[in-house]
């Protein structure tokens, strides 16, 4: 039994691919494919298209690739139908949009669970019933793997980060299975897009679902990626890179340096980074932040009253000093670098003639403030006497 399997083929590219090839013939083998099975997590879409293009072909599998048990559950469909795969079309995919500190861990897992894991790991599943196949017939004729990265691969993505690095890796590893794969009459195509008109963005961004910035100039059709990516996937092309201006983007990230490709995408994208969030040393954490957040806030309220009173201790005796600091109760005056100010007033004054003679007449060695102290603002401690003692340039 000869078939053809498409990931993602519920809506976009993936259900344009499988509308085309519902209808191939003399291709692939030169044989039309006894069956297509199609998977996607929404199962209502997927019976429709099976009821509209074809009940006795198409054969659905709702399945969320993401999860290995899906995964298992298709390797065990194959081991029992034993097919020749004459197509695999990895079209599944997912991205979210925002800053990365903005995104929820599972959301970052998920990008990279299909983008790259389930992408991969179906080419590793597919491979053994397609290998028979390229073997036994001519390159031209040989099966195909159709793999749909993005021109977000091209380069690193602000607000954008996880999916451009996912795509990245799917443009690396389909242009080496394309190398890989030759001596068994096998090609691997990838396929990079810029912005497809696709509800893509609304399965990672309920309530954001549309392109923005210099992006939304640029969206193409998803029926005409789909027309261009079978009949590059035919001719046996390693890469395909849709429309005039994802080719420009292709030569301009080869060309230029990574740097300044950054400068110029943070300033024509209209969505801007949001602010690093902070949590406030003084007030209690609202109910909606982390237990991280919750953990760190307190640390820094601990850590900032250990070492206040470790100065009130040692610094009275100090005739230089008359401005000895004392927490406000909202904390408003603790700096980002406290600690290190902290050890190297502690540690070396430069206004006295022997930082070691003051700690010895005060009764107080260095590695006693070390003993009485966390490690952290120990570290800081014996960092601060090297740095204190070699500058290095511009000190």
């Amino acid at each position: 039994m000869d078939i053809a399997i498409i990931t993602g083929a519920s809506s976009g590219i993936g259900e344009h691919i499988l509308r085309k090839i519902i209808t191939e013939r003399g291709a692939y083998g030169s044989l039309p494919f006894e069956e297509i099975w199609i998977i996607a997590r929404n199962g209502e879409k997927l019976q429709t298209l099976k009821s509209e293009l074809d009940n006795r072909r198409i054969r659905p599998f709702v399945l969320d690739l993401s999860l290995p048990e899906s995964l298992n559950e298709l390797s065990e469909a194959l081991r029992v139908e034993n097919p020749n795969i004459g197509l695999l079309v990895n079209c599944a995919g997912v991205g979210y949009t925002g800053a990365t500190e903005s995104l929820e861990t599972n959301q970052i897992r998920n990008t990279v669970m299909l983008n790259c894991s389930a992408l991969s790991e179906m080419v590793s599943i597919c491979l053994p019933y397609m290998i028979p196949t390229g073997d036994s017939c001519p390159y031209a004729m040989g099966p195909r793997i159709l793999n749909i990265a993005s021109s977000a691969g091209f380069m690193p993505q602000p607000n954008f980060a996880a999916y451009a690095a996912s795509k990245s890796f799917v443009i690396s590893f389909s242009r080496a299975l394309h190398a890989e794969l030759r001596v068994h009459n096998i090609s691997s195509t990838t396929v990079c897009p810029g912005p497809v008109a696709t509800d893509f963005l609304s399965h990672g961004n309920a309530s954001d679902a549309s392109f923005s910035g210099i992006k939304k100039f640029f969206v193409v059709r998803p029926d005409r990626v789909a027309n261009k990516s079978i009949e590059a996937a035919r001719k046996g092309r390693a890469v395909l890179v849709y429309g005039l201006s994802q080719k420009l983007f292709h030569v301009a990230s080869k060309i230029l340096p990574t740097s300044i490709l950054l400068f110029f995408a943070q300033r024509l994208t209209a969505r801007k980074s949001n602010p690093p969030s902070t949590a406030s040393v003084a007030t209690a954490p609202s109910p909606t932040q982390s237990n991280t957040e919750s953990e760190t806030s307190s640390a820094i309220t601990v850590t900032s009253d250990t070492a206040q009173k470790i100065i009130d201790s040692t610094v009275k005796s100090s005739p230089k000093r008359t401005d000895t600091r004392t927490l406000s109760s909202d904390h408003s005056d603790v700096k980002p670098l406290s600690l290190h100010n902290i050890a190297t007033e502690m540690v070396i004054d430069k206004d006295t003639p022997s930082a070691s003679s003051e700690t010895a007449s005060r009764g107080i060695s260095t590695a006693q403030i070390s003993n009485t102290l966390p490690d952290n603002l120990a570290t800081s401690i014996s960092a601060s006497a090297i740095l204190n003692r070699f500058p290095g340039k511009g000190a």
